[in-house]
């Protein structure tokens, strides 16, 4: 880590942005470059705002195979499970469930959640055949609303979980639990540091750094309308935050505090970011009738 992305990492946390586009006058790196035009240009609004930022950024570098040991997870529990109902909570542009739904144990029903339009648009026009139930909408609402005899043999979610505060996370969860059989949660395991600590300014510059150079053609794209805005809403002071990551014991106790069972973490792809595990548990489908 460069002196001037740690002073620039430093000063976005203490909401100085001025002096965080001074630290990186002179910054050589990928990441100083993106991190300098993220702030001269002073972008607002959701990250999905721009999908295809979003689906440049998984189409390319470490998420190639990344998204293939996923899909592989995936497959497996369906595999065991043999679900009737599927639902996939974030679904994004439904790379992860397309394998799952072109081969022989695709369950007979699936449910979408996924608040962009745009990213359910291409996840529905990829499962074209297939009975689905798209929701364009946040999962709070769905789980909240739930009737009471819904029941999902799976329920999964793929790097989607993140993007709910801790307490709303544990209020979904709390709300499905009586609603699903297996839960599979696929997320990255991310160290717990002190926020804008020296620690932690430097674990964000190197796996972003490392994370940029992945990203040839499309780096630009990839950093001005993911990268960079995930980044900053981690420091800065009243910015829109858009993860709250946590390590994989602390996703365990939480899915088990909510009344899941059988909880199991595994791991399966080494990433820039942190390495991604799977986990699986199980519901108390009924309960909440």
């Amino acid at each position: 880590m460069t002196n001037h992305i740690d002073e620039a990492l430093r000063a976005l946390a203490d909401g100085d942005i001025g002096g965080a586009r001074e630290a990186l006058r002179g910054g050589g790196t990928p990441l100083a470059a993106a991190l300098a035009e993220h702030l001269a240009a002073a972008r607002d609004g959701s990250l999905y705002d721009r999908p295809a930022a979003f689906e440049a950024f998984i189409d390319g570098g470490g998420n190639v195979g990344l998204y293939g040991a996923v899909t592989e997870a995936l497959g497996r529990v369906c595999a065991e499970a043999r679900p009737a109902s599927l639902l996939d909570i974030g679904c994004g542009d439904g790379r992860a469930l397309r394998p799952v739904m072109a081969s022989t144990r695709a369950p007979a029903a699936v449910t979408l959640v996924e608040p962009s339009t745009a990213l359910l648009d291409e996840a529905v026009r990829a499962l074209a055949g297939h009975d689905v139930d798209a929701r364009n909408t946040r999962v709070e609402p769905f789980a909240a609303e739930l009737p009471a005899d819904a029941v999902f043999d799976v329920a999964q979610s793929t790097f989607a979980l993140h993007t709910l505060p801790h307490e709303v996370r544990d209020r979904v969860l709390a709300d499905l639990v009586g609603h699903v059989g297996v839960l599979a949660v696929v997320e990255f395991d991310v160290p717990d540091l002190p926020h804008a600590s020296p620690e932690h300014r430097r674990f964000l510059a190197e796996a972003y750094e490392r994370g940029l150079t992945e990203y040839e053609a499309d780096r630009d794209l990839v950093a001005q309308g993911f990268l960079m805005p995930v980044l900053t809403g981690q420091l800065v002071p009243g910015a829109t935050r858009a993860t709250w990551e946590q390590p994989a014991a602390r996703w365990a106790e939480q899915v088990g505090r909510a009344g899941f069972t059988e909880v199991r973490v595994t791991r399966l792809h080494d990433y820039w970011w942190s390495p991604a595990f799977l986990l699986t548990a199980s519901g108390s489908p009924g309960s909440a009738a």
